[in-house]
């Protein structure tokens, strides 16, 4: 068992351990709240005295929904070692909700959606705040279950956190090989001397690779043997990344690499979902600085997703249920067009029922007027074109 004065843990309830700290589940000894308390090892102690109570500092600057909270810093009853006491997430973390065989080809949508609205939050006040965070990953991403059964996520381990405003520049290397930046991966895993500055976009970096980690259920860029086996080709994926492609794999020992434009065929993602991500990703998966998007385009593009609502249309030519994302504010006349861009069917051709009536939507409206839908209750669309098969050709053998 240890202590402080107010937190009691025992060594058997590890909840995580990192390169220079381990995390215990503990109680307070009064209340018996469970919280989670971060215990630095000797590694820890080795850094110069203003790298270890950075975490610290960074912790104290932050209060939000989307930050795992920092309670208290409290000292060990022995060796008098500064501890962190923080919120507990009972849930395990995103890396652990990944690893769970129903999300092999990735999250839901819902539950992809509910990652990117907590994700995208929590790095907006880190930003508010000056704070680079520096190792964005899913194992660093916390998952608790609300009261109503909905799933929050926290970004945590601040270990690696510094002050960073948006035109300042850093050299220490720090992050998750799979999950860093090309130009940190030079030096911190090929160990290759040069002198580039990192800034904010760093983070930008990370946050691709998790999203697309989060919507497939695999990393984006993967060398034969993997990415810890081939790390010179792993390299050279993320550097030599044509402009637009958001994933890129070496399927042969020595064999070519080969680009994806689009996310895999196996996602759970809807294809409107897809058509609105797969930009962002492009645009932050991009290795160099001039033309990689900074915070304030990244904040807008996926606001601009979240804040939009979703039109389910099962298509009857198809036998496929899409997930139309429009604005509340646009007109039925861009709903229809963005049926046509998903189904092919020209606005002029569309007709929809609406369970089981005819619905009939006038162009000019707000979208507004569409009726709520859902999943199990959709607009049924149908193609009034002439080319429409109406049944199955029946063919005489």
């Amino acid at each position: 068992m240890q202590s402080t004065t107010n937190y009691l843990w025992h060594t058997d309830d590890l909840l995580g351990q990192g390169a220079t700290a381990s995390v215990y589940k503990a109680r307070n000894k009064k209340s018996g709240e469970v919280v989670a308390v971060k215990v630095f090892n000797s590694a820890s102690y080795r850094r110069p005295p203003e790298v270890q109570v950075r975490e610290f500092e960074v912790l104290r600057r932050l209060n939000h929904q989307n930050i795992v909270k920092l309670f208290a810093v409290e000292e060990t009853g022995g060796s008098r070692q500064k501890v962190l006491i923080m919120e507990y997430c009972s849930s395990g973390s995103l890396l652990s909700v990944l690893e769970d065989p129903e999300n092999t080809f990735g999250l839901s949508e819902e539950e992809f959606l509910v990652v990117l609205r907590c994700v995208v939050a929590g790095m907006n006040h880190l930003r508010e705040n000056g704070i680079v965070h520096r190792d964005i990953k899913p194992g660093n991403i916390m998952r608790l279950v609300g009261e109503e059964g909905q799933s929050i996520y926290k970004l945590s381990d601040f270990g690696a956190a510094r002050k960073l405003d948006d035109d300042e520049k850093f050299v220490s290397v720090y992050g998750t090989e799979e999950y860093l930046h090309p130009d940190m991966y030079e030096r911190a895993v090929l160990r290759k001397p040069q002198q580039k500055a990192f800034g904010v976009t760093v983070d930008l970096w990370s946050i691709g690779v998790t999203l697309y980690h989060a919507a497939t259920g695999s990393l984006p860029f993967i060398p034969f043997g993997g990415p810890r086996r081939n790390k010179e080709i792993m390299y050279r994926i993320t550097t030599e990344k044509p402009a637009g492609a958001i994933s890129g794999t070496q399927k042969q020992e020595n064999g070519p690499l080969e680009w994806s434009y689009s996310l895999p065929i196996t996602c759970r993602l809807s294809m409107g979902l897809q058509n609105q991500l797969v930009p962002i990703l492009a645009n932050i998966l991009e290795v160099e600085e001039d033309k990689c998007w900074g915070f304030d385009q990244f904040f807008a593009e996926t606001s601009d997703i979240l804040q939009r609502t979703v039109i389910h249309v099962f298509s009857l030519p198809q036998a496929v249920l899409h997930h139309v994302y429009i604005h509340a504010h646009n007109t039925i006349a861009i709903f229809l067009e963005a049926v046509y861009e998903q189904t092919n069917v020209t606005p002029k051709h569309q007709e929809y029922l609406f369970e089981g009536h005819p619905c009939v939507l006038e162009p000019s409206l707000s979208a507004q007027h569409i009726a709520h839908t859902a999943a199990s209750s959709p607009l049924t669309l149908f193609s009034m074109s002439s080319d429409t098969p109406k049944g199955l050709a029946f063919r005489d053998r």
